[in-house]
This record gives C-alpha cells, sequence and structure tokens, in this order.
C-alpha cells in the first residue's frame, strides 16, 4: 500500500494517464519533426499528428479543426479570449460582462482591460453559485462587446447554463466566452447548439499533460476577430504565434479522446463516490455544501467547516489527503476564496472550506479513509478550541 496521500485535488491538476503517455513518447523521439517544416518528411509526420488532434478536439466540441487554436494553456486561452476580443472590437463597445466567481485568469485580464479604460460589470451569483439569467438580461448594454462565463466553476464545481447564456448574447449581438478547463472531456459541450463563440481548454485537468491548451474561436455566425497577443511565425492563422509543440497536442487530443469515451460510465462513478464522501461529512453538524447539489461537476465536493480554524484542517489533513482550500494558481495566498465569499458565506466558514477533487483512479476504499481521517481531523480541532 503506497504510503503517500490519497490525492482528491483533481481540479488542480490530473495525474497523466499512462495511455496518454504511450500516445506522447513516439513523438519525443522518432516523430521530431517541426510540423511547420513542409519540405521533409519529419515535419510532415508532426504536421499529421497536429492535424489529427486538431480534428479530435474539434469533434469534442463540435467545432472545426480550423476554428481550433493551440495554446500553452487554459490561462493563455483566456488572455487571447479578452484581450483579444477587447482589442479587435474596442471601436464596436468596451463593456465588458462577467461573474464575480470567475478564475483569475478572466478575473485579472478583465481588471488589466479597466485600466485601459473599459468598463467590465461583474455580476454576482445566486447563492447556489449559479448565473441568475435575468441579472444577466438587464445588463447588457448596446457597447456589451463580450461575455465570459466558465462552463464548470474550478472550484465549487457548479456548471452554468451555457445553452442560455448563449442564446442571450446571440440576441443581443455580444460574443460569448467561456473557460471550459475544468469542463472538457467530464460534461458535454457543444459550440453549436450552446452558442458559444470563444471556449478556453486545457489538457492537464482530463488527464493529459500540462503545459498545452487550445482557443476556440468560431469562424462563421459570426466570424469572430482576435487580435494576437503573442507575435512571430504567425502559427495557428497568425492568432498565436510559436513552434507547436507536437508531443503535448497528441495527448492533448488522446486525453479528450478517452474522456469523451469514458464520459457515460465515469461521471456515474464519480458521482456516486461524491455522494458518499457527502454522506461520511454530513454526519457532522456544521458542514455546509457549497454550490448547486446536483448541477456541478460529478467530481467535485466543496465544503466549508464552522468552528475550526481553516489552515489547522489542512494541516491535519495532509499526512493522509492531497487535497485544497480553493483555486491552484492562488492556494498560496492568505486570503479567502472570492468564490465562496460570492455565495454569501462569511470569512471564517471560507477559510475553512474544502476542495475535493475525485478523479479517475479513486476508489471507494480510499473515499472511506478520506472521509474517517476528515471527520477524525474536525472533531479534533473542535474539541481542542473548547479547552
Amino acid at each position: 500500500m503506497s504510503t503517500r496521500p490519497i490525492y482528491l485535488d483533481c481540479h488542480a491538476t490530473t495525474p497523466l494517464d499512462d495511455r496518454v503517455l504511450a500516445a506522447m513518447l513516439p513523438y519525443f523521439t522518432e516523430h521530431f519533426g517541426n510540423p511547420a517544416s513542409i519540405t521533409h518528411a519529419y515535419g510532415w509526420e508532426a504536421e499529421a499528428a497536429v492535424k489529427k488532434s486538431r480534428q479530435t478536439i474539434a469533434d469534442a466540441i463540435h467545432g472545426t479543426p480550423e476554428e481550433i487554436v493551440f495554446t500553452s494553456g487554459a490561462t493563455e486561452a483566456n488572455n487571447l479570449a479578452i484581450k483579444g476580443v477587447a482589442e479587435a472590437y474596442f471601436s464596436k463597445g468596451r463593456h465588458i460582462i462577467t461573474l464575480e466567481t470567475e478564475h483569475n485568469a478572466v478575473l485579472d485580464p478583465c481588471k488589466y482591460l479597466e485600466s485601459l479604460g473599459f468598463e467590465v460589470t461583474y455580476l454576482p451569483v445566486r447563492r447556489d453559485g449559479l448565473i441568475d439569467l435575468s441579472q444577466l438580461e438587464k445588463t447588457f448594454r448596446p457597447d456589451t462587446i463580450l461575455v465570459s462565463v466558465m462552463a464548470a466553476n474550478n472550484e465549487i464545481g457548479v456548471i452554468q447554463p451555457l445553452a442560455e447564456i448563449g442564446a442571450l448574447c446571440r440576441h443581443h449581438e455580444s460574443l460569448f466566452h467561456t473557460d471550459a478547463a475544468q469542463a472538457i472531456g467530464k460534461i458535454p459541450l457543444d459550440v453549436e447548439s450552446m452558442q458559444i463563440d470563444i471556449m478556453s481548454l486545457t489538457a492537464h485537468k482530463v488527464y493529459g499533460p500540462k503545459g498545452i491548451g487550445a482557443l476556440y474561436v468560431r469562424r462563421r455566425h459570426p466570424r469572430v476577430k482576435i487580435a494576437p497577443q503573442l507575435h512571430g511565425g504567425g502559427q495557428e492563422r497568425g492568432m498565436r504565434s510559436g513552434t507547436l509543440y507536437t508531443p503535448q497536442i497528441v495527448g492533448f487530443a488522446t486525453a479528450v479522446e478517452l474522456g469523451l469515451a469514458e464520459m457515460p460510465s465515469e461521471t456515474k462513478r464519480l458521482r456516486q463516490l461524491r455522494q458518499r464522501l457527502w454522506q461520511h461529512l454530513s454526519e457532522l453538524e456544521g458542514i455546509y455544501l457549497n454550490g448547486h447539489p446536483e448541477t456541478r461537476l460529478p467530481g467535485n465536493l466543496n465544503v466549508s467547516v464552522a468552528g475550526v480554524d481553516g489552515s489547522a484542517l489542512l494541516l491535519g489533513l495532509q499526512p493522509t489527503v492531497a487535497v485544497s482550500s480553493g483555486a491552484a494558481c492562488t492556494s498560496t495566498k492568505i486570503a479567502p476564496s472570492h468564490a465562496i465569499l460570492a455565495l454569501g458565506r462569511d470569512e471564517k466558514l471560507a477559510f475553512a472550506s474544502l476542495r475535493f477533487g475525485i478523479g479517475r483512479f479513486n476508489t471507494k476504499d480510499q473515499i472511506d479513509r478520506v472521509a474517517q481521517q476528515a471527520i477524525g481531523t474536525i472533531q479534533s480541532l473542535r474539541q481542542a478550541q473548547t479547552m
């Protein structure tokens, strides 16, 4: 039996699936060519692999391969989407709408644009973490150029009503961007039926490699313009210059393909494990579920624990379980989760929150052991505070 902590932080990152690694390895050694080198066989091999991978990722979201722009990850994709639209459409308008619960890779580019004279409306969410569609409807203005709403939240796991948001955006002739980093390969995504114009993706949340992502950019009805943020060789239709990382791209496509193939059975299994963990934890008083109980990622459970210090809680769990209190990108900052605060929780509860990210390689036995450790730690901390 492994002595390492049980890994339940799959919203921070996921382990690389062995099948993904196997698909990638030949492109590090045997097929190592540059896909832009079209004068010899090495380049042709790499180009063919990239072309096939682009098709796989496009098919997963019901787009076309020409609409897939490879990036270094979702953070770059979000920056390219938001800054790229702002620059390309500033003559039409300078108003952007997003949510208070978005990832910092969306919030920070929005704040940057505010410093340049753009106006950003940060909509609150309901107490269950979902957007208020009637409030969104009232927020549109003639100069609204972009709405950015995350498909599935990286902390509380709630899945936003993308089709309804897309319909509103299309009605108001505003572009709709969604950060789908946590959603790809886990829930169905369809850029056509959901009327999504721009979508950010990444590989490492779906058992693929770190350092590779993509941006879907609609080409028809409407044709979306994106101003490039990286200039150089003109790769990716001029939207994102830089030599394409063929092994990572192949791994990304393989991970997405596996995620789609296993989605029906894995969704059911993860929901059962999540419910099992929640049933254990909810036996204690003062344990609060964050986010909608059902409209959430199947492997996500986010709870706040009353009557304990958040740092002490994490410290007590560390020997047994790898879990986080919020977004991995900001977890080193001593501040309560902005997503939990947006639900109406006070700062103490926001500090004492746990994000369990259950994944492909977790088992019932692990869930039971984690629950036992968590309950014991909470009880010990509460008892110590009463002494």
